[in-house]
């Protein structure tokens, strides 16, 4: 047990980093999923052809590409930005593209009755979509961006590829000062999925939170 307890100040070092990429990283990959997932119900083709460019591009190449691209590559154009940055742009960019379509799915499933219900009380569509439509979609779209969440802290791990000590980096430096595998190995799942447990439990207090708030608006 001392063993393990020796292994916690580095792997917890790591896990800081960790969850302070997610938590920068997650803001603002929720704002380019409602951007793109707008855009792409926009009714000016040019929003709508940018939103599908940007989502294509990003949902259709590997994470640890655009990472190494991002990093070892927009140096050559003159765009250098630190590990850390890079890894928060990327990871919220990525994010957000798979955030788009959960944006739209969202939007869509309001019933069209609402929509034609803003239309009878001469709401604008702005106003429709910020005072009525939206709300409810809001709703639906939380368990897909809490599994989205999730994603995003595991492919944290891939931060370690570009210098960031995050908590796999600091499990494989354990690894390779040490050579106890199951030891640093097992920590760091345990880790990791602790980590998720909580993130997960916060997003279905929200859920809760949000769902109740919604039957009581709705209830005859």
């Amino acid at each position: 047990m001392t063993a393990l307890l020796d292994l916690l100040p580095q792997l917890m070092k790591g896990l800081q980093t960790t969850l302070l990429v997610t938590a920068f990283a997650a803001p603002l990959a929720l704002v380019m999923a409602l951007a793109s997932g707008l855009a792409r119900l926009s009714p000016i083709k040019l929003l709508q052809w940018l939103a599908v460019i940007y989502v294509e591009l990003f949902r259709g190449t590997s994470l640890l590409v655009q990472l190494f691209y991002f990093f070892y590559v927009m140096p050559l154009f003159g765009l250098s930005l630190d590990p850390v940055t890079t890894g928060v742009l990327v990871l919220a960019l990525n994010t957000g593209a798979y955030g788009s379509e959960v944006v739209r799915a969202g939007i869509g499933s309001v019933p069209k009755s609402q929509r034609e219900a803003c239309i009878a009380l001469n709401m604008s569509p702005a106003m429709a979509l910020r005072r009525v439509i939206f709300p409810q979609a809001f709703v639906t779209m939380l368990p897909p961006f809490g599994n989205l969440l999730i994603e995003l802290l595991k492919a944290t791990s891939l931060l370690s590829l570009i210098t960031i000590f995050d908590l796999a980096f600091a499990g494989n430096t354990l690894f390779q000062t040490t050579g106890r595998t199951l030891e640093i190995y097992g920590l760091v799942l345990m880790i990791y999925f602790a980590t998720a447990m909580v993130l997960t439990l916060g997003m279905r207090w929200l859920e809760k939170r949000m769902g109740a708030g919604r039957d009581l608006e709705f209830r005859p």
